[in-house]
C-alpha cells in the first residue's frame, strides 16, 4: 500500500475472505495513518522496508500468497518467484487516468541503465491483471508497460467508489469545515499542482495573486508532501485569502472545492466525479518542459474538459470568469466503468472467484 485511497476495499476484502484465509497489509511508511486505521480494524500491517531482514522474512510470505493487490510499482516484485497457477498479482494503480507519461512512454526511461530498464519490465510483467476504469487507461498501460490487452480488466477502480457516496462526501466535508470554518459559504478554489523537482517547485511570479483574483473566494493550496519546503518561496503564499492546508488530503479539500486549479495532476479524474465540482483550470505554464520530462499524453488537449492556460494573465482571467465546465465527455472517456460499485466487482472476481463479475456493470 503506497496510497491511502483503498481503505474501504481493504476492509471489505477482510470481511469477505473465506474461512482460514487472512489479509496482511504491507504499507509504505508515508501511509502510516492509514496503516493505523487498518490496524484498529483488526488487520495485520507491516511497514515496507528495503532491508535484508524485511526481504528475508516477507518474500517467502509473498511467494505463498493467493492474491497480491498492488497500487503502485514495487521493485521487490522483479525477483519474485511464485507459482502462477496459485498466486495472482493484481495492479489496482493509484489513479483513474493520466495526463503525464510514465513507464516506457517517459523519455527519461531511455537514460536508465539496461539493468534498471530490465528490472522495470520484470515488475510490469509480474502483474497478471490491471484493474482499470476505462479503455483509455487500459490503452495507456498497454503502451506504457508493454502489456497485452488481455490483462486489462474493465471493472472500475475501487478507490473511486467513495466519490459516489453522499454519506462519505458529507462526512469528509463536515470534518474539514470543523477544522477550517473559513471555507464555509465561500467559493473554494483548490490549487493542487503536481510534483516538481526542487529547481522547478516555485510557480511563476504573480500566480498566487492571480488565483486570489476573486475577492469572494478562498484559495486552498495543497502541495505534495515530497515538496522541498526549503526551496519553496513561502513569501509568495502570504495573502489574506490564500492558505496552505497540510492537515488535509487533496481529496478532502476536493469535496469542498468549486474550482480545481491544477496542471498535469491525476486528481482531475477524481474531481470530475464530485457533485459540487463546477470548474477546472489547467495552468500549464511549463508545458514545453513537461513535454520533455516526463512527457505528456499525445493529444491530451483534445480530451481535457477545458483548454489549458499558459500565462499568469490568462490564469487570472479564467479565475474571474468562473465558467462552469461540462465534465460529461471527459468522464465518459476516463471514468467509464466507475459507478460506485467497483469494489464489489473486484472482490467478486478475485476474492470470491466469480468470473463474470464484469457483467455486473450497469451502463
Amino acid at each position: 500500500m503506497s496510497y491511502s485511497n483503498n481503505l474501504h476495499m481493504i476492509k471489505r476484502i477482510a470481511a469477505e475472505l473465506p474461512a482460514g484465509q487472512k489479509l496482511v497489509v504491507i504499507y509504505n511508511p508515508r501511509t502510516l495513518a492509514a496503516a493505523y486505521d487498518l490496524r484498529a480494524f483488526g488487520l495485520k500491517t507491516i511497514p515496507l522496508r528495503m532491508s535484508v531482514s524485511f526481504l528475508f522474512h516477507r518474500i517467502p510470505q509473498l511467494m505463498t500468497a493467493r492474491l497480491i493487490f498492488c497500487d503502485n510499482y514495487y521493485a521487490l516484485l522483479a525477483g519474485l518467484i511464485r507459482p502462477k497457477d496459485k498466486t495472482k498479482i493484481i495492479q489496482l494503480w493509484h489513479a483513474d487516468g493520466t495526463i503525464k507519461c510514465f513507464g516506457w512512454e517517459d523519455p527519461g526511461q531511455r537514460q536508465n541503465s539496461w539493468f534498471k530498464r530490465r528490472r522495470h519490465q520484470l515488475v510490469y510483467d509480474k502483474f497478471d491483471d490491471y484493474v482499470v476504469a476505462s479503455q483509455a487507461m487500459g490503452d495507456v498501460f498497454q503502451r506504457s508497460f508493454k502489456q497485452s490487452a488481455s490483462k486489462m480488466q474493465y471493472l472500475g477502480t475501487p478507490r473511486s467508489d467513495r466519490l459516489f457516496s453522499d454519506n462519505w462526501l458529507q462526512t469528509v466535508r463536515q470534518r474539514v469545515l470543523t477544522a477550517a470554518p473559513e471555507l464555509k459559504d465561500k467559493r473554494v478554489i483548490l490549487y493542487a499542482p503536481t510534483y516538481r523537482s526542487a529547481e522547478h517547485v516555485n510557480p511563476p511570479v504573480g500566480t498566487i495573486e492571480a488565483l486570489a483574483a476573486d475577492p469572494n473566494a478562498i484559495v486552498a493550496v495543497k502541495l505534495y508532501q515530497e515538496v522541498n519546503r526549503e526551496k519553496l518561496e513561502m513569501e509568495q503564499f502570504k495573502h489574506a485569502n490564500v492558505k496552505i492546508y497540510d492537515e488535509f488530503t487533496t481529496t478532502d479539500l476536493m469535496t469542498l472545492a468549486d474550482t480545481l486549479v491544477t496542471d498535469y495532476s491525476s486528481f482531475i479524474f477524481d474531481f470530475s466525479l464530485m457533485p459540487q465540482a463546477r470548474s477546472a483550470i489547467f495552468f500549464m505554464y511549463d508545458l514545453k518542459h513537461y513535454e520533455q520530462q516526463p512527457g505528456v499524453q499525445k493529444g491530451f488537449e483534445k480530451w481535457l474538459p477545458t483548454t489549458p492556460v499558459r500565462t499568469v494573465a490568462d490564469l487570472k482571467q479564467a479565475v474571474l470568469a468562473d465558467q462552469p465546465v461540462d465534465f460529461a465527455a471527459f468522464n465518459d472517456q476516463w471514468n467509464t466503468y466507475n459507478d460506485g460499485k467497483a469494489y464489489k466487482r473486484v472482490i467478486d472476481k478475485y476474492v470470491i472467484g466469480r468470473e463474470n463479475a464484469a457483467e455486473d456493470y450497469d451502463e
